[in-house]
């Protein structure tokens, strides 16, 4: 499906059969608009695709990219150390200082700080063209526009992959190949389910904007294939839950490709953004009320 700004699902200019084209204003072609700021932009409005590649780093190393940095570095520290993966905890949302109201101010901290990227990603789309004329999150579909759209397809999605990740995770961890995931250990504090829930929608914010809706655009941009960039966004979208281990590595990079899939076919990250947090609240909520109170959950 078209997003109502672009002629391709992920934002590419089309050029011939559809691909994403350039202008005459590419590198080593002699064309190209010029800016009142003595900058180049390409005849397609984009700038110079080494400009692209640059922010595109810089967007990922400011957020999900360290995320996996960090993620492999965990998970290299466990394997390596003596028993199976089973035998060590990965910690969701935990207690952060031993006074409640320090620990929320902590809480409210670490869930506002990840979002700046995606403000920066907002920012970035309105200057894709000059004049911050760009389109936008409207861009990528992050946006109120089909509400109705969003909420059903997003609670639809939610309950095939949410259901099946956690058959996945139960027989990963019981193999001996996931740690045991603890979504949440905070205090029995009034803010308790409210920053649960605060945080479950920052996670799907902020991993659906940017390895879905953000990165397909500018690999599309850019002229990848649109397989490379399915595989590109799926294995980063994997790596940075490589802490969870080896299970939570293969359903997270399957669970990357249906999201891809599904937003190529909608031209949304809503649905896949309402998905994903329905997904971490019954995670998040779900732990908290039945972890010790029932025998097929593992706890540490």
């Amino acid at each position: 499906m078209q997003t109502a700004e672009s002629g391709t699902p992920e934002g590419g200019t089309p050029g011939r059969h559809g691909t994403p084209g350039r202008g005459k204003g590419e590198p080593g072609s002699g064309g190209g608009a010029g800016r009142p700021d003595g900058g180049r932009w390409l005849d397609d409005g984009l700038p110079d695709p080494r400009l692209l590649r640059f922010e595109l780093i810089i967007v990922l190393a400011l957020s999900l990219g360290a995320a996996a940095v960090r993620a492999v570095i965990n998970f290299t520290d466990v394997v390596t150390r003596p028993g199976g993966l089973n035998d060590y905890a990965a910690n969701l949302n935990s207690s952060r200082a031993d006074r409640p109201w320090f620990d929320l101010a902590w809480q409210l901290v670490s869930i506002s700080v990840p979002l700046v990227p995606v403000l920066l990603v907002g920012y970035l789309l309105l200057r894709e063209l000059p004049a911050g004329r760009g389109p936008g999150m409207r861009a990528i579909g992050f946006d109120l526009r089909r509400p109705g759209f969003d909420l059903g397809w997003g609670a639809l999605v939610a309950a095939g992959i949410g259901g099946s990740g956690l058959l996945l995770y139960l027989g990963a961890q019981a193999a001996g190949f996931n740690l045991t995931v603890v979504p949440e250990s905070l205090p029995g504090e009034w803010w308790k389910f409210p920053v649960l829930i605060a945080s479950a929608i920052q996670n799907s914010v902020v991993e659906e904007v940017i390895v879905v809706g953000y990165l397909l655009r500018r690999l599309s941009q850019l002229g990848w294939a649109p397989i490379a960039a399915l595989l590109f966004s799926s294995l980063l979208r994997a790596t940075y839950h490589l802490y969870q281990g080896i299970g939570g590595f293969i359903g997270n990079f399957v669970m990357g490709v249906i999201f891809v899939l599904l937003y190529r076919r909608w031209g949304r990250v809503m649905p896949l953004v309402v998905a994903h947090a329905i997904i971490d609240i019954v995670a998040f909520i779900g732990y908290a009320v039945l972890a010790g109170r029932v025998d097929w959950l593992p706890t540490p």
